[in-house]
């Protein structure tokens, strides 16, 4: 950049979660007149300034919904290995109240991707995604593929789903949003680096202008919306909300959409509730029995978090003497709502088991935080029925240290 014209480009988080790949490490940012933000799904500055500059209201107006995204990368025999080839399905293990699916990617030198997504507005509060995808495994189409081969990384992450509907204005005093930051996912596709690319090209073209013409940082939302970004979404725009409706309408209305109408259907679905509101009282539901994990095809949550990719290396780590980076913004909530109420969700929507309850010196349950195991995943900053738990970024660039996802 010529000397005065400097772009502040903070970038925490990878601007796409379409792959399900995690928050990068911190950038150090330098002064400059316009600040991009490129955080990724439920960006933590991105949505402070949301929050604060009321930037969903001014936008499309409602909500933003969530999934969770469970991954694994596996090293497979070679006769079964079939580069390029895809796999997507819907529905199994889950409910029929429940969206979801799987993916299922062949990639090259004998690897596999593999993994579930969840929505994370589910209703039961004793369903558990990781032993959902654990249970995925076993289905007699996958198992076989699996046999015999390794399973090289695991991981999880959130991604957006409100679509079409959820898209805030995303220009601030002194910046603008881009890529999942501001949910440009399209749902149908399950991609959105595309997407995310081209928001950021957007807000770069609008940045530059206004650094060196004068210009007002408002064209980016207005060179947004004449862009296909704007086209694609909206056409997409009642896929996701069809679903609630359960699995057979939202099949049904949804294929109607995109195949018939092709997105031209005069009316556009709200969404349901907020994903932290959908959930259920445990006193509505049963507790799931979950199979025991095998240890070849299914694991327990310790043994995928800390598989060791060399004799040293784990796949996540934080160190131990740092400040927590999960936060509770009421430290009674857990024991007095969260598991009396709902029977401790957070210690099963968490991937990773970062929260579990142990009974302290009186056998008196208490919320246990094990920040060190977390995954970046930001499930528990959307799914805690309270929205009593802050999700902040950790010291040095902890977290998970992937290869291959």
């Amino acid at each position: 950049m010529t000397e005065g014209v400097k772009l502040n480009m903070c970038i925490s988080e990878a601007l796409t979660m379409s792959t399900l790949g995690l928050e990068s490490r911190c950038l150090k940012c330098v002064a400059g007149r316009v600040t991009l933000l490129a955080e990724g799904c439920r960006g933590s500055l991105s949505e402070k300034i949301i929050k604060g500059h009321h930037l969903r209201e001014k936008g499309q107006g409602q909500h933003q919904t969530y999934a969770l995204g469970i991954k694994e990368v596996w090293e497979v025999e070679e006769e079964k290995h079939n580069p390029g080839a895809v796999l997507h399905t819907i529905g199994w293990p889950l409910d029929m109240k429940t969206y979801g699916g799987s993916f299922l990617y062949h990639m090259s030198n004998r690897q596999i991707a593999i993994g579930l997504v969840i929505a994370l507005n589910y209703q039961n509060p004793y369903l558990s995604p990781y032993d959902e995808f654990q249970r995925f495994k076993h289905h007699p189409a996958i198992k076989p593929l699996l046999s015999g081969g390794t399973v090289l990384e695991y991981g999880a992450r959130t991604l957006n789903e409100g679509g079409f509907q959820s898209i805030p204005y995303p220009v601030f005093p002194g910046g603008a949003i881009i890529g999942c930051s501001a949910g440009f996912l399209d749902v149908p596709k399950i991609k959105g680096t595309h997407t995310a690319m081209k928001s950021g090209m957007l807000a770069g073209e609008a940045a530059f202008k206004v650094l060196i013409e004068g210009a007002k940082m408002e064209m980016y939302w207005d060179n947004l919306k004449k862009s296909w970004v704007w086209d694609d979404l909206k056409r997409a725009r009642n896929y996701r909300p069809a679903f609630n409706y359960g699995l057979i309408s939202g099949l049904a209305f949804s294929a109607l959409e995109r195949y018939i109408f092709r997105g031209r259907l005069p009316l556009t679905l709200k969404h349901g509730k907020p994903d932290h509101k959908a959930t259920h009282t445990s006193s509505m539901h049963t507790p799931i029995q979950y199979p025991k994990p095998d240890g070849q095809i299914s694991f327990d949550v310790p043994t995928s978090l800390y598989r060791p990719r060399t004799a040293e290396l784990s796949s996540t780590n934080h160190e131990h003497d740092q400040p927590a980076h999960l936060h509770l913004k009421d430290p009674t909530l857990p024991e007095s709502v969260n598991l009396p109420l709902y029977g401790g969700p957070e210690s099963r929507y968490c991937p990773a088991r970062v929260y579990e309850y142990v009974p302290d010196e009186n056998q008196v349950m208490k919320l246990q935080i094990n920040a060190q195991n977390c995954l970046h995943c930001k499930a528990c900053d959307i799914k805690d029925p309270r929205q009593n738990i802050e999700w902040t970024v950790p010291e040095g660039g902890g977290g998970p240290g992937y290869t291959v996802m």
